[in-house]
């Protein structure tokens, strides 16, 4: 009997970890996977349990005697999607309507699945982007088609260059840099009239606007140190932009 329970103990540990680990993975701030995995927990009848979560990994524990589990995030992208499908879980296990092992199913059903949208119709959308973001910017009509053809360029290369090299600094460099080369080879041919308004519109969907937002919400709900080094990968990213511009520049 003892041994049974132990074992769903363990059951329920491992749903709260991959619950917070496809959270964390997929884009979700530190404190809503912390929130998360801890009303699991308590759901399943673990009202005494401590989760703790950094952008690099997660631990968890309950007030026993069982081991404290660790689980290492090595790479993170931005999939909403999978957000709200762990929360839809969270809350069916809270109304009692799921069993450990039907969450964990599901769960690894979640974890399994493939990106929300291919990578065409991804490039599609930043190009699509990085026109409107021109009009946004109050450039000229004349520019759109420069803008959309160097968004979506720029945008392929970074996820080319990320599957060879994996230095997301290395790649978002490469991809500004070039969008910076396409943009100066349509205003020298004529095509292309504020270079700068073509720039800043295309580097537009390389921006890390959600990591932005997710380290100043965790700053606010006090997780200083998952604020402060989202804060210090999203200024990374900045840098790498603002520098593969630069160096287009110094050139041209």
């Amino acid at each position: 009997m003892l041994e049974n329970k132990q074992n769903q103990t363990f059951e329920i540990i491992e749903v709260c970890l991959l619950a917070g680990k496809i959270m964390l993975r997929s884009g979700a701030e530190t404190y809503r996977v912390e929130d998360t995995m801890m009303r699991i927990a308590a759901a399943y009848g673990i009202l005494h349990s401590h989760s703790y979560v950094t952008p690099t990994g997660i631990i968890f524990s309950i007030d026993s005697h069982n081991p404290t589990k660790l689980v290492r995030i090595v790479d993170r992208s931005t999939d909403l999607q999978k957000v709200a499908k762990v929360n839809s879980v969270s809350r069916l296990i809270s109304s009692g309507e799921l069993s450990v092992q039907e969450a964990y199913e599901h769960l690894k059903e979640i974890e399994n699945d493939a990106h929300a949208y291919p990578i065409w119709l991804q490039i599609a959308a930043a190009s699509i982007a990085s026109g409107c973001f021109l009009i946004m910017f109050k450039g000229g009509w004349t520019d759109f088609l420069p803008a959309l053809i160097a968004g979506g360029i720029g945008f392929s290369c970074l996820i080319y260059i990320h599957q060879l090299v994996e230095i997301k600094f290395f790649a978002e460099f490469l991809a500004s840099f070039i969008i910076g080369l396409i943009a100066v080879l349509f205003v020298v041919i004529s095509l292309g009239t504020e270079l700068d308004k073509i720039i800043i519109a295309s580097v537009m969907p390389l921006v890390p606007g959600l990591l932005i937002t997710n380290a100043v919400r965790d700053l606010m709900a006090g997780h200083l140190v998952s604020g402060i080094s989202k804060g210090a990968e999203a200024f990374l990213t900045a840098f790498a932009i603002g520098a593969g511009v630069a160096v287009v520049f110094s050139f041209y």
